[in-house]
């Protein structure tokens, strides 16, 4: 079910609490990347042209939850969310206080004037966030009268600002910002009606990590190429010799499940038929191709350019597909080609067929920023974690609470 927008609901006057994802990177006070902030914008300035008075609150990193702690504060993020908005806000953007629900922060709150802006200090200062704790909730949720969730990146979780503080607010209006309408919109369309073929190219270091995922996605999928250090536990499952690589030991049960599983459906999974290996886990280390079986004393740390081609002929015939995990140590020149190919792949698919791509955020999405290639998906997901259970078909009690458009 489609979820109201908050441009569908009338904020003139009216005090919108918008949870945002402000977990920006930082290197003392400094922000470095500011991405997150940016992609904020739209529904920021959806509430701020129509008069609301806006109070926006997020999480930064991971403070021990016993208060102030000066390396987490979202002062730095307030200060840049004020540059990036100019004459869209009146005045600038308040920080009222280092405790986001102390007399300050609600007098603050209760000044604010139609079209103006704050920034609630970082909400795991209070441990009650972390714990989803209802009346930590109720604090925060007696300063809305209409609730805006706009970070996907948490949607996954029960923290007090995602589930609680809905929960704290009866009838009043709670609706999605228009990052979380586009991440539902396009991950669960990928998923439900997905444009055929579907492809879905899973990577990265654990099977256990995309477990679910793959369960999920297996049966709906025509195809799922795997990729980066879970596949060698797949080889190693299916018999193959995979030298040193790095093997989930404890996971090959399930991927021998999953092989079988494969079989039964009539999806292929595809799995590396070579290989991009060192003698040991180093930037420096000189990367050899070895094709088939992996000898002792050397480890995978990329596919290789059989398997490339093959995965790219394959991604070039799919109409819509998701990419979450990068094929191997895509920060290491020695051993991101495999990533940066298919990632290539996906684009001209994206291009030249109109396929629809999904990118799932995390290390997918940091290799094609890398690569200058995130423009030209068709979505690259904010939240890697988020994504990962969307794709795994789990139901999110922070979107349920939302209304329906």
């Amino acid at each position: 079910m489609a979820k109201r927008r908050i441009d569908q609901t009338d904020v003139r006057g009216q005090r919108v609490l918008m949870r945002v994802d402000f977990n920006v990177p930082m290197d003392g006070a400094e922000i470095t990347d500011d991405r997150r902030i940016r992609m904020a914008l739209p529904s920021i300035q959806s509430v701020l042209e129509r008069g609301g008075r806006l109070v926006l609150m997020s999480h930064l990193g991971r403070p021990k939850g016993e208060g102030y702690e000066p390396n987490f504060s979202l002062e730095a993020c307030s200060k840049r969310l004020c540059e990036l908005l100019g004459e869209t806000c009146r005045g600038a953007v308040r920080f009222p206080s280092h405790d986001c629900v102390d007399g300050a922060a609600v007098a603050a709150v209760n000044m604010l004037a139609d079209g103006e802006c704050l920034v609630l200090e970082n909400l795991r200062f209070n441990p009650g966030e972390k714990k989803g704790d209802a009346a930590f909730g109720a604090q925060l949720g007696a300063m809305a009268d209409v609730y805006c969730n706009d970070a996907f990146g948490t949607c996954h979780r029960s923290d007090a600002s995602m589930v609680a503080v809905p929960e704290s607010m009866g009838a009043k209006a709670k609706v999605c910002g228009f990052l979380v309408e586009k991440e539902i919109r396009f991950l669960k369309q990928a998923i439900d009606e997905p444009a055929r073929p579907l492809a879905v190219v899973l990577g990265g270091a654990k099977v256990s990590d995309k477990l679910p995922a793959i369960e999920h996605l297996l049966p709906r999928s025509e195809h799922v190429l795997i990729g980066g250090a879970m596949a060698y536990t797949f080889l190693k499952a299916r018999g193959d010799s995979v030298g040193s690589s790095r093997v989930e030991t404890e996971r090959l049960e399930d991927a021998k499940r999953i092989l079988k599983m494969a079989e039964e459906s009539g999806a292929t999974l595809h799995l590396p038929s070579d290989h991009i290996c060192a003698d040991q886990f180093s930037e420096s280390a000189g990367g050899q191709t070895v094709s088939g079986q992996i000898p002792e004393g050397l480890m995978g740390l990329d596919i290789g350019p059989d398997t490339r081609q093959d995965y790219s002929a394959v991604l070039h015939e799919a109409r819509t597909i998701v990419w979450n995990g990068p094929m191997g140590v895509f920060e290491w020149a020695n051993f991101g080609v495999g990533t940066r190919q298919v990632a290539e792949a996906i684009v001209e698919a994206t291009e030249n067929s109109g396929a629809v791509s999904i990118v799932g955020g995390g290390d997918s999405a940091a290799a094609a920023e890398q690569f200058g290639l995130a423009e030209r998906f068709s979505h690259v997901s904010t939240g890697g974690g988020a994504s990962l259970q969307m794709l795994a078909g789990a139901a999110f009690r922070s979107v349920d609470l939302l209304d329906e458009a």
